[in-house]
């Protein structure tokens, strides 16, 4: 082999044809590869495949002139103005999805359930291959024990409109809660007294709560729904007693003065002006307050608004506050006016599921152009304001009852919930922003077997608890669940898990250490009696507490006794 820089090196490869699958395992070259995502692709995934869609006819009568080209351009274009193209789907629940919120900036997903609990999903962390939640909340877990395994469906879960710092938590039962935006409980509001008649008196709730929502402008109030004939007004700041009581009397026979609240919404003209606070009871009446109050009395009440006996699961009023828009359990919508607040401007049909779930909605867009609704088939149903006819019907889950839906203003897009346990985000990518948008838009994560818990049998590391033995460790003192400390405090999923630092672990001093800085260490491991018996020399010869008897008493003097003398006082002979 030559040394001249001239000569060429021969390097050997291998030798595989062009078609060869081997060739996706063999380095194209050196160095760290960064992979980067094809998001035209990944987007053009989540599109939605829809065979037959179904877009209503706008009822025209010259319609009957145009041709079938000229009516499927409209479908298309009615298509086109709503964000419902792309979807991105969530399997989290176990049971039927039954409410489903986002905070104000759109960042933070909740989504409550009939298996009790409730998953919060962060978009910021989603990609293609990692969507899911990112933890689970039970909001009773904590009162779970060895007896008794206390949880309840939830019921409504939102979050708070001005800030999204906590959300409102409503289950079957009687006491709402208030829970910060990482699932840890704030506030839990007291329990009335059930044996007090006068619903006045009571300071909570003695019944189920079926739902409840947040005032429009004060972030620290909110109104909860129950079934003892009450809407009760809250501030998050004082959980011992309710706000304000609203105390709903009904007039239907056989009642006795009491109905079950089933809807409530509270909305204010985005302009500014007094809110509008509506509930709905299940004898078919729909009450009308002031959303400042007084509440002794009604500023309108409809009786009869939809058939008694059936759950009015649905209430939503329009961003000016003035149009209120009902879905009752007779399987009929409604639409009110507050100013003329007597008879249903529009009335149309519509099938009812609230006999399997009492939680369905219906909800005007942001704008107040739209309003949106689930049906029994499992159909999205987008109707027109102004007359509650469908402006576009498009399935979902197919078959299966659509619950909930929301539409966030921010984001533009749509968020379903279904009975098969599935929620939908519904988007279009170029109307809608951030989201689903975003998480469609990152390049997809690798996944590793241990990234599935339900794969390893040590659910926190995802590795097998018998191949490590960690030192210190027992059976007991520990606490198994996850995302809780062992304090009982909820663990920042987002933040690494610190170890726990007892007394014992902070310093393992040595024998020196411990004799040169904790005075009378030595102490530990001498006798007493010994030690004690080494100042008798000196006590002796410098007495320091006798000191002043040296001079005046020198010689200690006992008093001396013979063996015949008694030691002590003379005795009393027993009588006999």
């Amino acid at each position: 082999m030559s040394g001249s820089d001239s000569d060429d090196y021969l390097v050997e490869e291998p030798v595989l044809a062009d078609d060869d699958p081997m060739r996706a395992y063999l380095p194209a070259s050196f160095g760290k590869k960064t992979k980067e995502a094809n998001v035209a692709k990944q987007i053009d995934q989540s599109k939605r495949q829809v065979e037959n869609p179904v877009a209503p006819k706008k009822p025209d009568p010259a319609s009957d002139s145009d041709s079938d080209d000229d009516d499927s351009d409209d479908d298309s274009d009615d298509e086109e103005k709503f964000p419902v193209s792309h979807e991105l789907v969530l399997k989290t629940h176990d049971r039927a999805v039954t409410s489903v919120s986002l905070d104000p900036a759109g960042s933070r997903l909740i989504s409550g359930s009939l298996d009790c609990t409730i998953k919060l999903h962060d978009f910021a962390s989603m990609t293609p291959t990692t969507l899911g939640a990112f933890k689970s909340v039970d909001p009773w877990e904590t009162k779970k024990s060895a007896t008794s395994s206390e949880s309840h469906p939830i019921q409504h879960a939102e979050f708070s409109r001005l800030t999204g710092s906590v959300f409102l938590c409503i289950t079957a039962h009687p006491q709402a809660k208030i829970m910060s935006r990482d699932g840890d409980i704030l506030t839990e509001f007291v329990k009335g007294d059930m044996y007090l008649r006068d619903m006045n008196n009571t300071k909570g709730h003695i019944g189920e709560i079926t739902t409840g929502t947040w005032h429009p402008t004060d972030q620290n109030v909110c109104v909860t729904a129950g079934s003892d004939s009450t809407l009760r007004i809250w501030d998050i700041n004082n959980k011992r007693s309710q706000k304000e009581v609203v105390v709903f009397k009904s007039k239907a026979l056989g009642c006795a003065g009491r109905s079950r609240m089933t809807a409530v919404a509270w909305g204010a003209p985005a302009s500014g002006g007094n809110p509008v606070l509506v509930g709905a009871a299940l004898d078919g009446t729909l009450v009308m307050y002031s959303g400042n109050g007084p509440f002794h009395r009604p500023s309108a009440e409809i009786r009869d608004a939809h058939r008694p006996d059936t759950r009015t699961g649905g209430i939503d009023i329009s961003s000016d506050g003035r149009m209120v828009v009902t879905r009752g359990g007779d399987g009929l919508i409604k639409l009110w006016d507050t100013r003329k607040f007597k008879e249903p401007l529009v009335t149309v049909e519509h099938p009812s599921t609230s006999d399997r779930f009492c939680m369905t909605n219906i909800k005007y867009s942001p704008s107040s152009t739209s309003i949106i609704t689930g049906s029994a088939s499992g159909h999205l149903h987008i109707l027109n304001p102004g007359n509650l006819r469908p402006e576009l019907v498009t399935p979902i889950t197919p078959g299966v009852p659509l619950i909930v839906v929301d539409w966030h203003p921010k984001l533009n897009q749509i968020i379903t919930g279904s009975a098969n346990a599935e929620t939908h985000v519904l988007y279009n990518p170029t109307m809608s922003h951030r989201g689903a948008v975003e998480a469609m838009s990152r390049a997809p994560k690798k996944r590793y077997i241990d990234d599935n818990p339900a794969l390893t049998m040590d659910q926190t590391f995802g590795l097998s608890s018998d191949s490590i033995i960690t030192p210190g460790s027992g059976m007991f003192g520990t606490n198994k669940r996850s995302g809780v400390t062992a304090s009982g405090k909820s663990r920042d999923p987002r933040r690494p898990q610190v170890q726990t630092i007892t007394p014992f672990m902070r310093s393992q001093p040595d024998e020196k250490h411990i004799s040169d800085n904790i005075p009378l260490s030595r102490m530990l491991h001498e006798d007493p009696r010994e030690a004690l018996l080494r100042y008798a020399e000196i006590a002796k010869k410098n007495p320091k507490f006798t000191g002043a008897w040296t001079s005046t008493q020198p010689v200690t003097q006992y008093a001396e006794l013979s063996d015949e003398e008694d030691e002590g006082p003379d005795k009393k002979k027993a009588r006999r």
